[in-house]
């Protein structure tokens, strides 16, 4: 009757239903296929399924009801998909605002309510009932056939399907729940705009968190019955060996959303309780971002115009991972894209196509890395590079001298701030006399979540935060200060989107100098900070004061920077 009767048993004995030497003989007896003990006793009258499932329900907390589908309403009959009921073998009885009311005849069932919560994407309560009453209400409210228990295919996905893996496994048609699934998943990521999908097996659950502007959100979770299926989907759509799951792998998903071309890179890596999938969203529509749209002030963004405009030299754009730095190295490429000029890339991976630039893929398997590339495509006379990481000495020098033979080079490196950038190219060997001579700018970047423009609103800041605001950036007075105070729009979260905050360090012959001095970036920093460079954290304030993000952001994303 139940999916644990050894212990509704017991309950019943302790309860004084039964005697223990009931059971016994129950026990013991012959019985039909697919017959329990619980079953022999109702139909022996030793119990009424009334008494078993009214004790089921206090031992759980829930109401036992009785269900007539005649006084169901059909707008609440609609909330469950007849499929999903007959699959999990519920019909709902009532709704309220954001949550519906189900009736079940098996609570033992642990993870039906947080399966059906996950496919309905509503909070989910239940009643019990007897199982007679729930499979009659079922037939009569969903008298035909329904679809897969995931819904019908979403028209707005299209995802390219790889015929096969590398190991020979096809999807097979009983695979069509796991397939809608993973679809499913993928489509709720890219409206709420992550950038991210982490699937995440756990010892006792497997996690889905998607990356939302920078911030991790859990979602509802799959059964943990279906871990290994999801898995499996991705890896074969992104062409992995399903069979391999010793060692990590990578990837690569195409799919198509309401006319969007994205891609999704994807990574495996083998963990405790099974293989780690991490997705990375690559949207296409970001190519279309310009500087305007990056969060640059007027002044920076005309500083940035004028670096990226020069004939030669070297432009870096530092910070660490997932600071925005190869979405501005392609903002500067679209605005400079012309057609008087021969624009060159090397990258690892390539992750944006873009019209009408040369884009080269680095594979060390074959001996093309970085360093590699740099000196074959220099034999093709471009105007401009872009390097999608200088990262040794050989690529760091390449990089110099190509800017000293009339080239400008775009590129970017993992430090801290922008002087930084300086001592980090005098690490790795670079000789002092080519960076002063070749660079000309080193920008430092952070990516902070702007306000929501629907539900963004004035409040008085207290006390603590001007006082904070005005020790941390001595030049920026406000009197009122922006929050976002959560809508539909942004999720309730009072954010959306994201900018970013800069410092821009530039080379004039003071710091050409320093540098032939092979000075520390202390030294370099308090010489630009004297020529008027704005630090990160005084960037961040000025676009607090602004309106445009939130105090607590920039101090989160500046709280290593030193001012």
């Amino acid at each position: 009757m139940t999916s644990n009767d050894d212990y509704v048993l017991q309950l019943l004995q302790e309860q004084g239903y039964v005697a223990a030497d009931q059971i016994d003989a129950v026990v013991n007896s012959i019985r039909q296929e697919g017959e329990t003990s619980l079953d022999i006793l109702i139909q022996t009258g030793a119990v009424t399924e009334d008494d078993v499932l009214a004790l089921i329900a206090a031992q759980f907390g829930l109401d036992y009801v009785h269900v007539n589908a005649d006084a169901i309403d059909p707008t609440v009959a609609d909330l469950v998909p007849g499929a999903v009921a007959r699959k999990y073998g519920v019909v709902p009885v009532m709704a309220a605002e954001g949550s519906v009311t189900v009736a079940l005849s098996d609570p033992m069932g642990y993870d039906t309510i947080d399966s059906l919560r996950y496919v309905l994407k509503t909070d989910v309560q239940a009643v019990i009932a007897p199982r007679s009453e729930v499979k009659a209400a079922m037939d009569k409210l969903y008298p035909e056939e329904f679809e897969n228990i995931f819904g019908s295919d979403d028209p707005n996905i299209d995802v390219e399907e790889k015929k096969a893996g590398e190991d020979g496994s096809d999807v097979k048609d009983s695979d069509a729940p796991v397939i809608r699934l993973v679809s499913m998943v993928l489509t709720e990521a890219i409206k709420m705009r992550a950038s991210d999908i982490h699937l995440e097996p756990m010892e006792r659950h497997f996690r889905v968190r998607y990356r939302v502007d920078g911030v991790l959100r859990e979602m509802d979770r799959p059964p943990k019955r279906l871990q290994a299926a999801i898995i499996s989907r991705v890896k074969i759509m992104s062409n992995m060996k399903i069979s391999e799951k010793r060692v990590p792998q990578d990837g690569r998903i195409q799919i198509k959303v309401q006319g969007r071309d994205l891609d999704l890179r994807v990574s495996s890596v083998p963990t405790n309780h099974g293989e780690s999938i991490v997705m990375r969203i690559l949207d296409k529509t970001n190519l279309s971002l310009g500087l305007p749209q990056l969060g640059f002030l007027s002044d920076d963004q005309n500083t940035f115009e004028r670096l990226i405009s020069l004939p030669d030299g070297v432009l870096l754009v530092t910070g660490p991972t997932g600071s925005g730095k190869t979405t501005t190295l392609y903002a500067c490429l679209g605005q400079i894209n012309l057609p008087d000029r021969k624009i060159i890339t090397v990258e690892d991976p390539v992750e944006y196509q873009m019209s009408g630039i040369n884009q080269v893929q680095v594979n060390k398997d074959v001996g093309l890395d970085f360093s590699a590339a740099l000196r074959s495509i220099l034999r093709q006379a471009p105007n401009i590079v872009m390097i999608g990481e200088i990262r040794d000495h050989e690529t760091a020098d390449i990089a110099m001298e190509a800017a000293l033979t009339g080239h400008l080079v775009f590129s970017t490196l993992h430090t801290n701030d922008a002087p930084s950038a300086v001592t980090r190219l005098l690490d790795i060997g670079v000789k002092p006399f080519l960076v002063a001579s070749a660079l000309r700018a080193a920008m430092a970047q952070r990516l902070v979540r702007a306000i929501c423009e629907k539900c963004r609103a004035e409040y008085t800041p207290t006390e603590r935060e001007l006082k904070m605001l005005g020790t941390l950036s001595k030049n920026t007075t406000v009197s009122t200060m922006f929050k976002g105070k959560g809508c539909p729009h942004c999720g309730q979260g009072g954010y959306k989107g994201r900018k970013g905050i800069f410092e821009i360090f530039q080379i004039d012959d003071s710091i050409q100098r320093l540098i032939f001095d092979h000075s520390p970036a202390t030294v370099l920093r308090a010489r630009a900070r004297e020529m008027g460079m704005r630090t990160l954290r005084e960037d961040g304030m000025l676009k607090v004061a602004s309106g445009m993000t939130t105090l607590e952001e920039v101090l989160r994303a500046t709280m290593g920077d030193a001012d």
